[in-house]
């Protein structure tokens, strides 16, 4: 079956090498490990598999990068998607503090990936997360004392009010966390360099071939439309994409659209005032703003996102608002190119790991923190697989819980909570 749905139309699709399609699956095929999946999760786990010494085989229903890893906003934070203070009362400070050095070497991870491969994928350094409300300005001022005296990380800097403007233009803000330990990089060339890396070893990838079905006997055996995979282990990365693959998890998280634009090249004048650091930047509404410039002077802006199946039809215009209530001296721009994407969120944010049976294992619900976690979920499922899951243990022993009425009930239960949210961010306070 020939891929029928090339990259969609973004600002990373057509600055990368994306190449021809790599054919489908056709025939049967025998294999050490399957991974459904190519996005970060999926390039991830096999990389590491072949590392180790497992034949691997990668099925992608598109093409490599197609969903969330070749759309977001190229933040590489630090940490977990949960604050450290909310994870030590749901686990415990022993437990909290090991998760907060798996996510330091998650940005590691991201960083050895990189240079071991050659990535060429706009890789820089620093996130500045503002406060847009003035109780937000304290919890972050308190977030920076806690991580330095408790965690010894000396990464994270508390910028007020008054030096924002050193930092950026941005309107509405209050004090910052300077994150110098962060990263931020091109989503898409990252994904594609993870593609090169998996073939250079040896990895069997599969373009344009769904995983229609599976049964778990002694081994896994994998349907696509045109062929099957017999494996002794199975890896779901499919996070938002997974749809009705697999019921046992598909209630632990909610696939929800998030919408980015990027402008025409700016000026130097404005890039200086918006961004002259070079960092990422995000805001600390909850349904978050986040932006950074390209390498070529584009300003890359993801804001606003709907509950919905379908995408606005004018995106440049839905977005628009958001980042000029940041920027208006924007107003004038033009936007050249607008898309959205898909993403997997969990009730609590943190990511959902886990294991099905004996020899299915997966990772999803990154809810917004994919570029570190995805890329670290491969590697520990991919050293779990060969016997040592203590890492693996330690993300799915987190406590994650289903959205009330699984599938069928998420959707208006989710759209009830994220407008009250969305009223919430509204409001000074």
């Amino acid at each position: 079956m020939p891929v029928t749905t090339d990259y969609p139309n973004s600002w990373y699709a057509s600055t990368s090498p994306t190449g021809d399609a790599l054919a489908p699956l056709i025939g049967h095929i025998d294999t050490d490990v399957c991974i459904i999946g190519g996005g970060y999760t999926g390039l991830s786990a096999a990389i590491h598999l072949r590392k180790l010494g497992y034949e691997v085989t990668l099925l992608e229903a598109r093409r490599v990068g197609w969903g969330a890893s070749g759309r977001n906003g190229g933040h590489v934070g630090t940490g977990q998607r949960a604050g450290q203070d909310q994870l030590e009362k749901w686990v415990g400070v022993d437990h909290a503090r090991a998760l907060w050095q798996l996510g330091l070497d998650a940005v590691k991870l991201v960083e050895s990936l990189v240079h071991e491969f050659a990535i060429n994928c706009e890789l820089g350094q620093g996130n500045l997360h503002l406060a847009s409300k003035r109780s937000h300005d304290k919890e972050l001022r308190e977030e920076v004392a806690h991580l330095q005296h408790h965690y010894n990380y000396d990464g994270a800097h508390y910028i007020p009010a008054e030096k924002v403007a050193q930092y950026t233009s941005a309107q509405g803000c209050f004090g910052g966390l300077l994150d110098k330990g962060a990263r931020h990089l091109h989503p898409m060339q990252y994904a594609l360099g993870l593609r090169d890396a998996a073939l250079s070893l040896g990895v069997k990838l599969y373009e344009g071939s769904p995983a229609q079905s599976y049964q778990e006997t002694d081994a896994v055996d994998v349907k696509t439309p045109t062929g099957s995979v017999r494996a002794r282990f199975l890896v779901l990365g499919c996070n938002g994409y997974l749809a009705k693959l697999e019921p046992r998890i598909a209630g632990n998280i909610m696939p929800i659209n998030n919408f980015m634009v990027a402008t025409a090249p700016l000026p130097t004048d404005l890039r200086a005032a918006i961004n002259p650091k070079n960092l990422s930047l995000s805001d600390s509404l909850f349904v978050i703003d986040y932006w950074k410039f390209s390498a070529d002077g584009r300003l890359l802006f993801g804001g606003g996102e709907n509950y919905t199946s379908r995408f606005p039809q004018d995106i440049k215009s839905f977005v628009r608002p958001y980042m000029l209530k940041l920027y208006p001296e924007l107003a004038q721009t033009t936007i050249d190119y607008g898309w959205g994407g898909t993403l997997g969120i969990t009730m609590n944010r943190m990511p959902d790991f886990g294991r099905l049976g004996r020899n299915i294992f997966y990772a999803q619900g990154f809810s917004g923190h994919g570029v570190p976690t995805a890329t670290m979920a491969g590697q520990l499922m991919a050293h779990a697989i060969d016997g040592d899951a203590e890492h693996f243990n330690l993300m799915a022993s987190v406590p994650t819980h289903r959205f009330p009425g699984g599938t069928l009930l998420r959707w208006p239960g989710l759209v009830a909570g994220m407008l009250f949210y969305s009223l919430l961010d509204k409001l000074a306070r």
